[in-house]
């Protein structure tokens, strides 16, 4: 199997050297995706509930890029500046992953790119 790298114009480009996202076979492995407005490169203003939804449509466009969808996601892992802010992210996400919702981590760190106060990954499984 070969991989596929995935880049999309609807997302922010990366802010580094790696990709938006990589497929294999019929997975999915997204890049952790911040609350960066892809017009302006900077993180959209407000609070927690605010960057946790641009973070979901960042996420949510690189994974139609792959050819897959937020219905398909197996699992992510978000990553919070503080544990504080688990419950209103909680709600937010809800909005994005209802029925039957992947698997889950989500860890308190000390910092993220940029200042955010949110970032998620995925793995998601590609369309047939």
């Amino acid at each position: 199997m070969q991989k596929e790298v995935i880049a999309t114009n609807r997302a922010p480009a990366a802010v580094g050297p790696y990709s938006q996202a990589i497929a294999v076979g019929h997975l999915v492995y997204t890049a952790g995706q911040v609350a960066l407005d892809k017009n302006t490169g900077k993180l959209v203003e407000g609070g927690i509930q605010e960057q946790t939804k641009q973070a979901l449509e960042n996420l949510q466009a690189v994974l139609e890029a792959a050819g897959s969808s937020v219905q398909n996601v197996v699992k992510t892992t978000v990553f919070l500046h503080s544990i504080g802010d688990y419950a209103a992210m909680n709600e937010v996400y809800a909005q994005y992953f209802s029925g039957s919702s992947p698997a889950r981590s989500a860890v308190e760190v000390a910092a993220l790119p940029l200042g955010a106060l949110v970032e998620i990954e995925a793995v998601a499984l590609r369309a047939e």
